[in-house]
């Protein structure tokens, strides 16, 4: 597995500096993935404090594999452009001309990081949406990452979870509270989680066994003296309010009709990692 080689402060300056130069050019595009977690939880100090007692790859493992950022198909030339030639990163030709239409892949002119630009949606276990041009998704929601919502749906979606991934839904439940009424970029906005769920049986089905696998972690956690009580406490409580927020949902017709099936025929999508 390749590791970002920047320190980690560094690393995050680099890519919010990438998302604010693009911005200058017209240009929208978002942090995801775990570096999403750890820039929206900066601001609370304990939260980062368990990414170190909690190691995510392991002992004396770097915290971050790459850069993965989000915008829209409509943007792909644009994007492209200024990757190339405002930013110097080298594009990875075969990818970039074989499913170029999806995502795009390019390298830090020094070697330091790979950069995944992902289009419209995340195609993995299961689909996560943020829409197709500027002024008319949900890139707009957040700055300089996605939404508190769509990073947990795209933590949750995994159907094989790695330990990874708990870590960082771990770190995001300890720093961000959940609500349902509310609408604010420090809340997990549960009703969005809800409502994409409600109309899709298999992403509820992985992401309601992924939430409870976050559960029995951070019990898990706790017991080795990584998670204190009170952050134990909070984890399980906010886990549960969204887990109540997602089972009191109304299902669609298409979610009933597929849940009849259940598990007996696949409900997730097989993902093939890309190789960089």
């Amino acid at each position: 597995m390749k590791f970002v080689s920047l320190p980690e402060e560094e690393f995050v300056k680099d890519s919010i500096n990438i998302i604010e130069k693009a911005k200058d050019m017209g240009i929208t595009i978002r942090i995801i993935g775990a570096l999403a977690v750890y820039i929206h939880s900066i601001h609370y100090e304990k939260a980062l404090a368990l990414y170190k007692k909690v190691k995510r790859f392991g002992e004396d493992k770097p915290m971050f594999t790459d850069l993965d950022l989000m915008a829209y198909g409509k943007q792909r030339n644009d994007i492209a452009k200024f990757f190339e030639k405002t930013l110097h990163f080298k594009p990875n030709f075969m990818i970039n001309a074989l499913f170029g239409d999806r995502r795009m892949i390019f390298l830090h002119p020094e070697g330091h990081y790979h950069v995944d630009v992902f289009f419209d949606k995340l195609e993995f276990s299961h689909d996560v949406y943020v829409g197709s041009k500027p002024g008319h998704g949900r890139l707009e929601l957040d700055y300089p990452t996605i939404s508190l919502a769509d990073l947990v749906l795209q933590k949750t979606q995994i159907h094989h979870i790695n330990l990874k991934d708990i870590v960082d839904l771990i770190v995001l439940f300890v720093s961000h509270d959940v609500d349902d009424t509310v609408q604010d970029r420090e809340l997990i906005d549960g009703k969005y989680v809800a409502r994409v769920l409600a109309d899709d049986w298999g992403f509820w089905y992985d992401a309601v066994n992924n939430l409870e696998k976050v559960k029995e972690f951070s019990k898990k956690f706790h017991l080795e003296n990584k998670l204190t009580k009170e952050e134990y406490s909070i984890v399980i409580s906010r886990v549960d309010k969204l887990l109540n927020i997602i089972d009191e949902t109304p299902k669609t017709k298409k979610w009933l009709k597929r849940a009849k099936n259940g598990t007996s025929k696949p409900w997730y999508r097989v993902v093939e990692e890309v190789e960089r």
